[in-house]
């Protein structure tokens, strides 16, 4: 990724994460999974720390949950409420410890004691005591600033209104999550199904929108629970280890958590957090992951905290849930590229805080292997993906083994799996062979057509497409430049949905893009295995489509010198190569193209800077580069006009060694190749 796309990105990231946490926070109503979100957070840490000139003022490893709501009062932290970083592994569990060790400079020789416990799936909730009474009580918020929610908190019963005994700080602030158990929200459900409302999601949204009522009266009939386990704001010392400050809450009054645990080493905290995801089904209550603390306080204190999270502590999370349910039937979609893709139709069931009713199958040699079929009771899992998978079969039903159609079950034409002519191996996807006279393949493929990365038509959406499709108005991508002309007889102006102003805008847009870049129109086409980045490298290599159409009609010949050059293109492969031949090779492909190019003008590549010593220079980088990354030697190369090549050939002007080069460096001193260490090279470039 560039710098100008990472900065992009990072900004995209930022008000992703943004908008997501306003509606966990503020809402209740989370729209990503644990596990999505997650990954978002991972995507921006790991750009941060690529670019770390390019963090931004409102970079979300700065900031903790969301602005709190207008519908309360405010109450501002005295000590800030931050997040905690996250272990997804075991190995990430070592790395905490490693970094701890290092940190506090303390060898493998020396105890080191953390705490362990259940990472509570609930909203996080702090409360002020002064001279032992609840004097106030607020969300979490941004981190500094929560929501007073004080008339709410003190309706639960395991939240003390007085401190038990007469030994206390004088101010105490006791921080923890507020909960719902499973058995009292099936209860809840219960009464919002007898009542004809809506069922809530999952526990988690479940306690959030309770707490969060103005009639503190709602939320005392919700039987919410509230766990402790740490602390903010302390006018004296609880104790001077985490377990024992967390005993010291259960003394006053508190509800702890009875699966909180000391361990020496990370082999027993991991130990205990698989021991925990074992029984995770039979506490009752729901949580996603462990939490790992240093346990000497003092240590705490000199470990500090770095952005939001503190050094001494970090969430092990569980990985996606799992659950168990019934396959009620097996459909086919037939995608883009022709590609037939079973999908499991599933009794409906809830999986880490998503109600799922479809799982992919991916393909027919994948059911073989699961054995399975409809009516079997699988394991499903919900990794981050769009649709789940089936892991495996719990109970088969008997049934008959299910096979994949081998016809198209949208327009009955061939489907058939590829076979690699070098290497003889099929390929695990059975394809439509209709091309674009399947109406699914169609669809898709003019839906990727005016995607955002394509054509970009403002107004063109997936709905739009299917509407023109059905209607039998468009069925080529030229189709859509014609709209406008044929529109005394289309009337769009009058569709449901439509009037003159949206009708004239869309027509407006789809004239914007008469003229469109070589590398945006090549992967508008849908060509398989041809992404953004191989359009880009073949865009920059031939300039001009026209000269591009020129040389793949001759590169269909195995072994001409077209097919050659088109290979020499350093990050096109085989795949592509045979994607681009076999595409341009078909009539009705060729007559697309045609016709779409009497509509709209494809503007030519820039060519690179003339005034470099290597512009139109072929070179090829081989060995381990010490001074710069490949992606970048290769970047800079073709900044300055080189063509980069993969392999050494007589047309080949410069190879630059690196430490390790072995075939390449041998033959390009056989073809007398001018040979470059990685310094020369920077001299010759400048």
């Amino acid at each position: 990724m560039s710098e100008a796309e990472a900065k992009k990105r990072l900004a995209a990231l930022a008000m992703e994460i943004k908008a997501a946490d306003a509606l966990y926070y503020q809402d209740d109503a989370p729209i990503l999974t644990d596990a999505e979100y997650d990954a978002l957070r991972q995507e921006n840490v790991a750009l941060e720390q690529a670019y770390p000139h390019l963090i931004r003022k409102d970079s979300p490893s700065k900031s903790v949950g969301a602005k709190p709501s207008s519908k309360f009062g405010k109450i501002t932290h005295v000590v800030p409420m931050l997040s905690l970083d996250n272990a997804f592994s075991d190995s990430d569990v070592q790395d905490f410890v490693d970094r701890v060790r290092k940190f506090l400079r303390i060898d493998h020789s020396q105890t080191l004691i953390f705490t362990a416990e259940p990472k509570i799936d609930g909203l996080s909730a702090a409360l002020r005591y002064e001279h032992g009474k609840l004097v106030s009580g607020a969300t979490r918020g941004d981190g500094r600033v929560g929501e007073d929610v004080t008339a709410n908190l003190a309706t639960l019963d395991t939240i003390p209104k007085t401190l038990k005994g007469s030994e206390f700080p004088e101010v105490l602030e006791v921080r923890g999550e507020v909960y719902i158990d499973h058995a009292d929200f099936a209860d809840m459900n219960a009464k919002q199904e007898k009542a004809g409302k809506p069922a809530y999601k999952n526990p988690r949204n479940a306690a959030a929108g309770s707490l969060r009522q103005i009639d503190p009266a709602i939320t005392a009939d919700r039987n919410l629970k509230f766990f402790a386990y740490t602390w903010g704001d302390l006018s004296a010392p609880l104790s001077d280890t985490q377990m024992g400050a967390v005993e010291r809450l259960k003394a006053l009054g508190f509800c702890i958590n009875s699966e909180m645990k000391c361990h020496g080493t990370a082999q027993e905290m991991i130990a205990h957090y698989h021991a925990i995801e074992t029984k995770r089904s039979e506490l009752g209550y729901d949580i996603d992951g462990v939490v790992y603390k240093v346990n000497d306080l003092a240590l705490q204190e000199r470990l500090g905290f770095v952005s939001r999270a503190p050094r001494w502590a970090t969430a092990h999370k569980f990985p996606a849930e799992k659950a168990i349910t019934q396959i009620e039937a097996i459909d086919v979609q037939v995608g883009r590229t022709g590609a037939l893709t079973p999908v499991a139709r599933l009794s409906p069931i809830t999986v880490g805080g998503v109600l799922v009713s479809n799982a992919t199958l991916h393909n027919e040699d994948e059911i073989l292997r699961l054995g399975v079929k409809p009516l079997d009771i699988v394991e499903i899992q919900r990794a981050g993906d769009v649709i789940p998978q089936v892991l495996r079969v719990v109970k088969d039903s008997g049934g008959a083994v299910y096979t994949l159609p081998k016809k198209c079950p949208v327009c009955g034409a061939n489907a058939e799996r590829d076979v690699d002519e070098k290497t003889g191996r099929t390929d695990v996807v059975r394809r439509c062979t209709n091309g674009l006279s399947c109406q699914a393949q169609l669809i898709e493929g003019l839906k990727h057509f005016v995607s955002r990365r394509a054509f970009d038509i403002d107004g063109m959406g997936a709905k739009q497409i299917e509407g023109f499709i059905h209607k039998d108005l468009i069925k080529e991508p030229a189709d859509i430049f014609t709209l406008e002309s044929r529109n005394a007889d289309i009337q769009l102006e009058t569709w449901d949905g439509w009037g003159q102003t949206s009708a004239s805008n869309l027509f407006a847009a789809i004239n914007e893009r008469r003229k469109l870049d070589f590398d945006r129109f090549l992967y508008a086409l849908g060509i398989r295995h041809i992404g953004r980045g191989n359009a880009n490298l073949i865009a920059n290599h031939y300039l001009e489509f026209e000269k591009f159409r020129t040389h793949i009609d001759l590169a269909s010949e195995i072994g001409s010198p077209a097919r050659k050059d088109l290979m020499d293109i350093d990050g096109v492969g085989p795949g592509q190569v045979e994607a681009l031949t076999r595409f341009f090779s078909e009539a009705e492909n060729r007559k697309i193209v045609d016709n779409l190019l009497a509509q709209i003008d494809v503007i030519p590549a820039i060519p690179p800077s003339s005034e470099s010593v290597v512009s139109g220079k072929t070179v090829v980088f081989t060995g381990k580069l010490e001074l710069f990354s490949r992606d970048e030697a290769k970047a800079r190369a073709q900044a300055l006009g080189a063509k980069v090549s993969g392999s050494v050939s007589s047309k080949t002007d410069y190879l630059v060694a690196g430490p390790g080069a072995g075939s390449k460096l041998k033959k390009a001193a056989e073809l007398g190749v001018e040979t470059l260490s990685e310094q020369e090279w920077l001299v010759l470039i400048g």
